[in-house]
Formats: structure tokens, C-alpha cells, sequence
């Protein structure tokens, strides 16, 4: 699996993708299938390592869990795994530019990250958990937390046994912004009306995605 790279439109380094998760975890994992079956696609959260053995190494860790059919499906900790994270995307209408020519196209942010997992042991796998839920429940208003109560922390601990958790220190990356980079600034300028509009393809979020690719 391979992201065509187009210098004119490269992503950042791997502090770029570190922020890509960060803003959009919600990632696409792929792996080679046992037996010539084919790639393995899933669809897990993933978070960001900040330790300072990542910081040291001025690498990227990712942490994740999967429920154990997928660990054997992908064969994890035996192979090399590609997660796809990807960032603002939207349709943009040649109808937009106000030129005699255009074609439409695409834009997006994407990373894919590449690395070997390693599985990690129930104890560290139950507080990887326990991170991406109070990570995601952080922004309510009544966090339910993985171990808020005695009683949730016991069901945790029981179901922790049915998932593995896993790292990913990631040893290659391929990434790419593509956000109209290639037009002058007055068809920018009508892009960004368009999407900012009301009309069938607005996309506020890709527009200041734009915005700061532009800075």
C-alpha cells in the first residue's frame, strides 16, 4: 500500500502527523492477511504516545486496542502495520475557480504511518484503554470514566481479557496536504467562499484547513 508522493503537495514531518492524530483519531489500519487473503482493513481510535523516550528519539508512538479476532487477522506484533489518518477533505467544483478551463478535484490531509506493533501486557493494555476513554470524555459535561467507580473498574478489568492493546513506534511516514496549493490567490480566494457558503459542498472545517496551510 502506497500514497503517490507529489512534492508539491507533501505533508509535514512527524510532528505534522502527530497533531493529524491528535485533531482526527479516528484512524484506518491495514495489514497483510495470513494465507494470500489479501490486506486486512480495520477501523480503530488512536492516541498519541507523549513519552520522553518518543520526545528523545524525536520519534511518533501511537497506542490502540483491538478486540481479538482483528489482533489474528492482522497477525499483530509479527508484521509491519499502515495506519491511514486522515484530515479535512472535501469536494472542489471547477465551477468555483472563474477560469475559461478547470477540472474538478479533491482536497485532503492525509498520513500513512508505518510501523511494527507490539502487544502489550493486560496491565498496560486496561491503561491505554483507560486513556482513550477519558480522552474522549473529557469534553462532556459528566465524564462516565473507565474506572470512575468501583463497579465499572471490575467490568473493565473482566472485559480487558476480550481486546489487545498494542504501540506502534512508527519507523516511516508517508504524508500529504493537498489544499489547492497550485492556484493563484483570487481562485483561492473564490474556494473559499464556496466552501465557507451555504451551498451543496460548504466545508467550513476544509476552508480553515486551507487558511492554515496558507499562513
Amino acid at each position: 500500500m502506497r500514497m503517490r508522493e507529489d512534492p508539491g503537495y507533501a505533508g509535514g514531518d512527524l510532528g505534522w502527523a502527530a497533531d493529524l492524530v491528535r485533531e482526527h483519531p479516528w484512524a484506518t489500519m491495514v495489514s497483510n492477511g495470513a494465507g494470500g487473503r489479501g490486506p486486512v482493513v480495520s477501523h480503530y481510535p488512536f492516541l498519541v504516545e507523549d513519552t520522553a523516550d518518543a520526545e528523545a528519539q524525536g520519534g511518533l508512538v501511537l497506542v490502540s486496542h483491538v478486540g481479538r479476532p482483528d489482533e489474528e487477522a492482522h497477525r499483530l506484533g509479527s508484521q509491519e502495520l499502515c495506519v491511514v489518518v486522515q484530515g479535512p477533505g472535501g469536494y472542489i467544483s471547477p465551477s468555483w475557480y472563474g477560469l475559461p478551463t478547470a477540472v474538478p478535484t479533491w482536497n485532503f490531509a492525509a498520513a500513512h504511518l508505518y510501523g511494527v506493533p507490539e502487544i502489550l501486557p493486560d496491565e498496560e493494555n486496561l491503561a491505554v484503554l483507560d486513556r482513550l476513554v477519558a480522552h474522549f470524555e473529557a469534553p462532556l459535561p459528566n465524564p462516565f470514566l473507565l474506572r470512575g467507580t468501583s463497579e465499572n473498574a471490575a467490568y473493565a478489568e473482566r472485559i480487558v481479557h476480550g481486546t489487545v492493546g498494542f504501540r506502534v513506534r512508527v519507523t516511516r511516514a508517508v504524508t500529504k496536504e493537498k489544499m489547492s496549493q497550485d492556484k493563484p490567490e483570487p481562485v483561492i480566494g473564490r474556494i473559499l467562499a464556496a466552501l465557507d457558503g451555504g451551498g451543496p459542498y460548504a466545508n467550513p472545517e476544509l476552508a480553515a484547513r486551507m487558511r492554515r496551510v496558507r499562513r
